[in-house]
């Protein structure tokens, strides 16, 4: 094996070890710290596992940030989050891959804090939509229930998407560039 191809492979292993790490610490975080936002849905519950999500999403890429909460949204919904099963597993990916990828893609363009923020905005704004449109095609079909009943629902579902990554998105934008190092080397 030719030197260059050792420190590829070197690299890519890393990377890889790295995205294992945000990984852990998001499933660890969903573990320790969930919180129902509004008492009278109090399934809806806010947790930290996008933020380092989205770290790895800023550091690695938005395809990398989509792997990470593949991966994650797998692990979690057969350990921490099992209530919620093959629902809680879809419905974690549909919101969190969408405002991985806007945010992602958006800061990938430009590696600013300009674009870091525009990128969590749009993220924020396209996952509390996308949301509207999966909880009306999906939970009425997990749930059981007419989708009339997941329509007197929304405003809170809306609400708590925006909220949930408005908190995430935001503490990513003041954590990252104080880590970025460390994943960067």
């Amino acid at each position: 094996m030719s030197n260059i191809n050792k420190t590829n492979t070197q690299k890519t292993t890393i990377k890889i070890v790295k995205m294992g790490m945000l990984i852990a610490i998001a499933i660890v975080l969903v573990a320790i710290i969930h919180v129902p936002i509004f008492p009278a849905v109090a399934f809806l519950e806010y947790d930290p596992a996008d933020i380092p999500i989205m770290i790895g999403t800023f550091a690695f890429g938005p395809f990398a940030g989509l792997l990470i909460t593949l991966i994650t949204s797998f692990l979690q919904g057969v350990t921490v989050s099992a209530g919620s099963g093959v629902y809680g597993i879809i419905m974690h990916i549909i919101a969190t891959g969408v405002f991985v990828l806007v945010s992602g893609f958006i800061y990938k363009r430009k590696k600013t804090r300009k674009s870091a923020l525009i990128g969590i905005i749009l993220g924020i704004l396209a996952m509390g939509l996308v949301m509207i449109a999966a909880n009306m095609l999906i939970t009425p079909l997990f749930m059981g229930v007419p989708a009339e009943v997941v329509w007197t629902l929304m405003p809170f579902i809306f609400a708590f998407n925006i909220i949930k990554a408005g908190i995430n998105g935001f503490v990513t934008f003041f954590l990252y560039k104080r880590i970025s190092n460390f994943l960067h080397n």
